[in-house]
């Protein structure tokens, strides 16, 4: 009896834990309003336009309020695995979590922290706009950072 008892303790202790953070296609939960960009320690609250990057050895996830927050922290970080890493960002349309190396984006939208990027799965993307790749919006935002950077400097 003593060994069950002992079993059921251990059961209900890892699954208590291992609740902390349900992932859900590979993503976790977010706690819209609660949970803070890793970057910028803001509240994460659009729902459209929020970024999750997961270290894939160990499952870690990091999340952020903006795509322009997830690609300047890979690089700010000196992060060892982001090109290995698995960054999802949610759909500008719908707000379902899409790969964000294989979403393709608009460059015009009000977005949290100002980088303009929203992402399209091949479903929701709009027919009437210039569409860019990952690569292509991951070089924009290093140079809007640095553009911001030098505006800073200036004053």
């Amino acid at each position: 009896m003593k060994k069950f008892s002992h079993l059921f303790l251990l059961l209900f202790l890892i699954f208590s834990f291992s609740g902390c953070e349900k992932k859900v296609g590979g993503v976790a939960k977010m706690h819209w309003d609660r949970d803070m960009c890793e970057r910028c320690k803001m509240a994460v609250s659009e729902r459209k336009f929020a970024a999750q990057i997961i270290n894939p050895k160990t499952n870690k996830v990091y999340k952020f309020d903006d795509i322009g927050c997830g690609v300047l922290w890979l690089k700010e970080e000196k992060i060892p695995w982001a090109k290995e890493a698995k960054i999802f960002v949610t759909d500008a349309k719908t707000g379902k979590w899409i790969d964000a190396r294989k979403a393709k984006y608009v460059d015009d939208l009000i977005t949290p922290m100002a980088y303009g990027f929203g992402a399209y799965s091949k479903k929701t993307m709009p027919k009437d706009k210039k569409l860019y790749d990952f690569n292509y919006i991951k070089n924009k935002i290093f140079k809007i950072e640095k553009l911001n950077n030098q505006k800073v400097g200036n004053q």
